[in-house]
């Protein structure tokens, strides 16, 4: 089981494939996990790492002092600790803070950067969700209720045409044995409220694209690309029939975008 410890925290984190070293950093409540659908579809290319988040997976103790950029400075530490100095990253919704804040931190380290269904924005509707999916989560019965009333924030609309596909989500995440308890959803809903960058969409000096998806209600596109805009040479894209979580829903077309981008920046072979 690979782990990184670090002053104040043991960071998990899973590493598979081969080729050029590619984090994925992930949104809130996951962890490496979170990657599931989407993961497959990249190790056949990339070294693949995965790390969990403080406060989600194995990563311990779950209640250690916690930050958007202290997230990111644990993923500066675990690419330093496995020796990559240039790599790609992409990082969903609150995976994509952490990858801008990275990018401030590791400077010329990043080959490329994809920012997943993210952006430095505001969006109150989104803070009440995470706060009324906290409040439901701590009632009776609210380990399942909770679930229930994430899935229609998260999932595109075709999700729904089948009911099974809820039970089947539901079952998946009540039978995993590393998932995020309640008490560490509340240190990590304080930690994104407290949240503010240290870098914006204008700072980013390496190659940038965003992926939004046509279906966002936590993150609305047009909202999100307004923000990217202004940064020089950036790569926006949408894919179409997918809500927040896109990479479950669109697997292939997130890993197409991201094979495409990345084969546009290689990181040269050392001589």
């Amino acid at each position: 089981m690979p782990e990184l410890s670090l002053k104040d925290v043991t960071l998990h984190y899973e590493i598979e494939g081969d080729g050029p070293p590619l984090l994925m950093l992930a949104g809130m409540m996951g962890d490496s996990a979170s990657w599931g659908a989407l993961a497959p579809l990249l190790t056949p290319h990339f070294t693949v790492i995965r790390p969990d988040n403080r406060t989600t997976g194995r990563t311990i103790p779950w209640n250690a002092p916690v930050s958007v950029h202290r997230m990111a400075q644990d993923a500066q530490a675990l690419m330093q600790h496995l020796r990559h100095s240039l790599y790609h990253v992409a990082g969903h919704s609150m995976g994509g803070l952490m990858a801008m804040e990275l990018a401030g931190l590791a400077g010329g380290a990043l080959a490329s950067l994809s920012i997943l269904a993210s952006a430095p924005v505001r969006v109150p509707r989104t803070a009440a969700v995470f706060d009324t999916l906290l409040t439901i989560r701590q009632s009776a019965a609210g380990e399942e209720l909770w679930l229930r009333a994430l899935y229609p924030w998260i999932f595109q609309p075709n999700f729904f045409n089948d009911a099974k596909n809820t039970e089947i989500a539901l079952k998946a995440a009540l039978g995993y044995p590393h998932a995020q308890t309640a008490d560490a959803m509340a240190h990590q809903i304080e930690a994104l409220r407290s949240f503010r960058p240290t870098v914006r969409p204008t700072d980013l000096a390496c190659p940038t694209q965003t992926l939004f998806a046509e279906h966002d209600l936590l993150i609305p596109e047009p909202a999100g690309r307004t923000v990217f805009e202004a940064v020089p040479d950036i790569t926006q894209h949408s894919v179409a029939g997918a809500g927040h979580s896109l990479h479950w829903d669109a697997p292939q077309a997130v890993a197409d975008h991201l094979r495409s981008f990345i084969a546009q920046h290689p990181i040269a072979e050392p001589t």
